[in-house]
């Protein structure tokens, strides 16, 4: 494999800017490790770039970087860009990459490049961003573009790639300008590896927990009520709640408290807690009595208040409040995504008030609450300890004890982690939970913080074994994330196959004629009692539509009642899911159900 670039101190540079800059370092070749990747890929994006200029020749450019899916453009056109045009885009690419130009770098002075680009708003837009006086183009044929790299040497090294969709994008990521046209795509060394991207995509499309979501009337949006609020059909609803009772036992059992804090606090706690600094941009304010309120973007400092509503002693700790706490966020229009990125969730939320000593002991305990959750739901996981990032409060001191003290607890428990550099929250470093779903995604869910910072500016306190008052330690703790989140990637895991524990809909009745109706009603009813929901199908239907239509809704379990079952108070249970049919008598039938509820614990 021929060499692409070079890695020094973690920075990845091609091989014409380690050239000019005379650096060295260990080469990067043409392989599909995530470094050469990102130099393919962003050379696909250019390459994509320069098939839409020949296009479109109006066609002007914003940025066009990689990121965690592929890579993307920002542009704008007079023309509309539907998804139909990609193949077209495409096929213009595979054109320029079979030319085999060169991409070659050059630089250039400030003016030179305001001059170049005097005409081209949004090329001025981007230098309005970097401050060095000496800049850097690549260009590839009739194409260049403003770019610090990498890039490929030649366009004939990018085969393998495809475009994945179209979305809409505000100039620079601000609401207030105006929108304009990004399209996305991703990119491969190998052809293997972008045929199975492809097929995952594909899969991915038939899992998407709007169309699930829809089919299966579990939430639904409305412009009428505002974008980014979900509501929550009867199955969505059910299936959430069922989700919320299996979490509030398995908190009790651990020894959480159930605590209710305000939606709404004054705005002087913000500016305590720093997110008034730090998070303003993401929060809602109002006035009342000509006083400023934050809607809660988080319950962190509610929790602190309660903690402090009586005295607290060592022999308390670790004390463990938990809440399912609705919050609000600030998301953009173009951001948000079916369940996934919402204005207002609700937070599997829970905050451990401990001692320093305490500090390992507590985060070993709530990854294993992690790992069983996990295995109910049969996901794999992988956990990122991230760092202090740019914008943060405390000193260096604070940001590398805790850190470390992350990492002693993962290290004594041989717990494999990554480090995410400055990925960590404004108040402290984390522990972030990745899960990978039935299709090989990645999503980010639970996160575990440790925080002293903010322990300090609400200056909580609690009697240590001394006598004396000292200041605790403040773990922020979600295993979901949100249960709108989870909700949407459970859906998307299971393709709308919902784990019988908290499936909407346990068991569908099938009742073969009008005069079995009345036995599927007392089950019915009997399977209430045992909190187990139940549907049943006696629309005027054949009997083989109505199994047929049963089995759409994806439910578990499907009870045919028909003479014999009313007449010895037995079911014909047909499961779905093992293809399999069995007869049982009533008692028996409801027992199972308990047991297999009883077996989903956490």
């Amino acid at each position: 494999m021929e060499p692409i670039g070079i890695l020094k101190e973690g920075q990845i540079f091609d091989l014409q800017t380690a050239e000019a800059l005379n650096l060295s370092g260990d080469e990067i070749k043409a392989d599909n490790s995530p470094e050469s990747l990102e130099i393919l890929r962003h050379s696909c994006a250019h390459l994509m770039a320069q098939a839409i200029k020949e296009l479109y020749p109006d066609a002007k450019f914003f940025v066009g970087p990689v990121v965690k899916e592929g890579f993307y453009y920002d542009f704008k056109t007079e023309e509309k860009i539907s998804e139909e045009d990609l193949p077209k885009i495409e096929k213009k690419m595979k054109e320029l990459a079979n030319a085999k130009l060169p991409i070659e770098r050059y630089e250039a002075s400030r003016e030179e490049i305001q001059a170049k680009f005097a005409n081209d708003e949004l090329k001025q837009a981007v230098l309005s961003n970097i401050t060095d006086d000496t800049l850097t183009l690549y260009k590839q044929g009739e194409f260049e573009d403003l770019c610090r790299g990498p890039h490929v040497p030649n366009t004939r090294m990018i085969r393998s790639f495809k475009l994945t969709r179209v979305a809409g994008a505000y100039l620079g990521g601000d609401e207030e300008n105006e929108m304009i046209t990004r399209i996305y795509g991703i990119a491969f060394f190998d052809k293997k590896e972008l045929h199975d991207y492809v097929r995952m995509l594909e899969e991915a499309k038939k899992r998407d927990h709007r169309k699930l979501g829809t089919e299966l009337e579990l939430f639904t949006f409305s412009e009428d009520i505002g974008a980014g609020l979900p509501l929550w059909l009867p199955n969505g609803a059910k299936l959430r709640s069922k989700l919320e009772h299996l979490l509030y036992k398995a908190h009790r059992i651990r020894g959480y408290e159930p605590v209710r804090g305000p939606e709404m606090l004054k705005a002087d706690m913000w500016k305590i807690s720093g997110h008034y600094d730090n998070y303003k941009e993401n929060m809602y304010f109002t006035e009342i009595d000509e006083q400023e309120y934050g809607i809660k973007p988080m319950n962190c400092v509610g929790h602190i208040q309660i903690f402090r509503n009586d005295l607290v002693s060592y022999k308390d700790l670790p004390l463990k409040l938990f809440e399912y706490g609705v919050v609000h966020r600030h998301e953009m229009s173009g951001a948000m995504h079916g369940l996934f990125r919402v204005r207002e969730f609700t937070q599997d939320d829970a905050h451990i008030f401990c001692t320093k000593d305490q500090i390992k002991d507590v985060i070993i305990e709530v990854l294993e609450f992690v790992d069983s959750l996990m295995k109910l739901f049969d996901f794999k996981y992988e956990m990122e300890v991230s760092t202090k990032p740019k914008k943060a409060i405390g000193d260096d001191a604070f940001w590398e004890a805790t850190t470390k003290g992350i990492m002693d607890a993962l290290d004594s428990e041989n717990l494999p982690y990554g480090i995410d550099e400055g990925g960590g929250a404004f108040y402290g470093p984390k522990i972030d939970i990745k899960i990978t779903d039935a299709i090989g995604r990645k999503w980010q869910c639970g996160t575990v913080q440790v925080d002293m910072n903010l322990p300090s500016r609400f200056n909580i306190e609690y009697v240590n074994d001394k006598g004396e008052k000292e200041q605790p330690v403040m773990i922020h703790r979600a295993i979901l994330g949100s249960f709108e989140r989870f909700v949407g990637i459970l859906t998307e895991h299971c393709a709308g196959e919902f784990p019988f524990v908290i499936a909407p809909t346990q068991v569908i009745f099938v009742p073969i004629a009008d005069t079995h109706v009345e036995y599927a009603k007392s089950l019915q009813k009997e399977l209430l009692y045992n909190e187990i929901d139940s549907k049943i199908f006696d629309m005027n239907e054949s009997l083989n539509k109505r199994i047929r239509m049963a089995e759409k809704q994806r439910v578990p379990m499907i009870i045919v009642v028909g003479d014999e079952e009313v007449a010895n108070e037995t079911v014909a249970l047909r499961d779905r899911r093992n293809r399999e049919q069995s007869n049982m008598s009533k008692n028996e039938f409801i027992n199972m159900l308990n047991e297999i509820k009883s077996g989903s614990k956490i």
